[in-house]
């Protein structure tokens, strides 16, 4: 892939999240933000869609910014020619089919481990080390946020 297709690319994506996030935003202001304490129904939504331009806006200035470096090395293990990686999108879709068993028969923990660790595996450049401690830490912070932070009714171990 060369780099003018890479930037396009870049830029086509930032549009859409840029697109997608304004839209989002939009649709939770409409539905009332509330405050804080007392969070409306567009709390939520207003956020995600706020993240999602900014998200946009770091790839567009990304994509504007980069500039031609010299021919990389092609490493042929790492980055496919030509095509989808069928492993990557295996272990995305086993990823995703993990968290939904798990989660509801192991908890939020186990799921999130297993959706994360997978998804890790799924990028040829991760390592089994890499993936593993990744998959702990998501794991962790999912806990202390969703678990005791916010009390969200997802027991985080379960059997059955």
């Amino acid at each position: 892939m060369s780099l003018a297709s890479s930037r396009a690319k870049d830029r086509i994506g930032a549009l859409l999240l840029l697109a997608l996030g304004a839209g989002v935003a939009w649709s939770g202001h409409v539905y009332g933000v509330g405050s804080l304490t007392r969070m409306g129904a567009g709390y939520f939504p207003l956020l995600l869609g706020l993240l999602t331009l900014g998200v946009g806006l770091l790839l567009g200035l990304g994509a504007l910014a980069r500039r031609a470096p010299g021919p990389a090395p092609r490493d042929p293990h790492l980055q496919r020619r030509h095509g989808a990686d069928p492993r990557g999108a295996g272990l995305l879709l086993l990823a995703i089919g993990a968290f939904i068993v798990l989660g509801r028969y192991g908890g939020m923990v186990p799921a999130t481990f297993a959706c994360v660790f997978l998804a890790a595996l799924a990028d040829r450049a991760n390592r089994l080390r890499e993936a593993l401690l990744l998959a702990a830490a998501a794991s962790l912070l999912g806990y202390l946020v969703f678990g005791l932070g916010l009390q969200l009714q997802f027991n985080a171990f379960q059997w059955g």
